[in-house]
């Protein structure tokens, strides 16, 4: 086989969870978007991904083939699926829509390998497919998603502790985006963990990244915790005491963030409609739902979650692992692909100085 071309570094595809429909939405973007594909290939297992090409073919839809390569560079014959065989196989006892201790394994190991790989500079960047929490919690992993693995593998990398590694979650679709204060975890402890060093990170990390998508300074939009953003004390002062200084602290840092906003509009002020831009770029969100439901209600097939802070791009669609419908062939793969095409964008953008800054 070829060596792809060097102007157009590999992209890892990390497996998912094989139970899941992982392996499907890899095959269905190689086949209905091979242009967006091109210089990608799939960290995981070449037999879950040609079984997976088999259960999408249909009437006059021949399995896309399957080629096992040796290295992320190696380029497979055109109309195949490249797959590097980054972990053991898959044990036969791994059913279609269970929850399975191996199956985490597998995933879990997929997005370790295509991490390292990453931070060694031998990717561009990974794109991850969906893998289960709950499986990957019984394989072992000490980490409630991608996001905290990716986090520990960069940090080990870098030699540093968590703590200093910090990085948030961000969910984009062509619409709006949304930047997390807070990740997985309790309403309760989300709620706790709006203090202001956390905040005035989140306002940086945005800043940073942001800025070198769009070639200038974002304009952040900052979403209050309580209702009516407090309503001057009324309902809350997390606003007044930690949200609105830590906006002031990064002001004066040169970050163009406004708020704190009331969340039931501020994500309407950022929408983009019609080709014309929002009043925001981003929306810095106080904990999960309160960000993520504004993206997903605007259309899960085209949300892309993108990890921010890490030393290496990271994307994956904005859906999970569907284990109701795994193996029946409907899984739409439009936000896998997106996620492709984001972590494209991303890693050209690395590359390009900050206007403006």
């Amino acid at each position: 086989m070829n060596t792809i071309d060097e102007a157009l570094e590999p992209i890892a595809v990390t497996l998912g969870d094989p139970a899941g429909i992982g392996p499907e939405i890899i095959a269905k973007a190689f086949r209905d978007a091979p242009q967006v594909l091109r210089g990608c290939f799939v960290a995981g297992d070449v037999g879950s991904v040609r079984r997976a090409s088999q259960a999408i073919a249909g009437a006059g839809v021949p399995a896309l083939p399957v080629a096992s390569i040796e290295s992320p560079h190696e380029q497979a014959p055109p109309g195949c699926i490249p797959v590097l065989q980054v972990v053991a196989p898959p044990p036969a006892s791994i059913v279609l829509g269970r929850v399975d201790a191996e199956a985490g394994r597998i995933a879990g190991d997929c997005v370790v390998w295509a991490a390292r790989a990453a931070l060694a500079g031998e990717i561009a960047a990974l794109v991850t497919a969906p893998l289960h929490k709950e499986a990957l919690a019984a394989a072992g992993f000490p980490f409630p998603g991608h996001t905290e693995l990716l986090q520990a593998e960069a940090a080990v990398h870098r030699g540093l502790s968590i703590a200093e590694m910090p990085v948030r979650m961000m969910l984009a679709n062509d619409e709006l985006r949304t930047v997390l204060v807070s990740i997985h975890m309790s309403l309760r402890d989300a709620i706790e963990a709006v203090r202001f060093d956390g905040v005035l990170e989140t306002l940086r990390i945005a800043h940073r990244a942001l800025g070198a998508v769009l070639g200038r300074p974002p304009r952040i939009g900052v979403a209050g915790l309580n209702p009516h953003a407090g309503e001057g004390g009324l309902f809350g002062s997390e606003e007044r005491e930690i949200i609105a200084p830590a906006i002031a602290a990064a002001r004066a840092e040169g970050i163009d963030a406004d708020g704190p906003h009331a969340p039931d509009t501020v994500f309407m002020r950022a929408r983009a409609r019609a080709g014309g831009l929002g009043e925001f770029d981003v929306v810095v969100a106080m904990y999960h739902d309160q960000g993520l439901i504004p993206v997903k209600y605007l259309g899960v097939e085209k949300g892309v979650n993108v990890t921010l802070g890490l030393p290496l791009v990271r994307t994956s669609p904005d859906h999970g692992t569907a284990f109701d419908i795994a193996g029946s062939g409907r899984a739409d793969a439009s936000s896998l692909i997106e996620a492709v095409r984001m972590a494209r964008s991303l890693s050209g953008a690395a590359r390009r100085p900050l206007r403006g800054a």
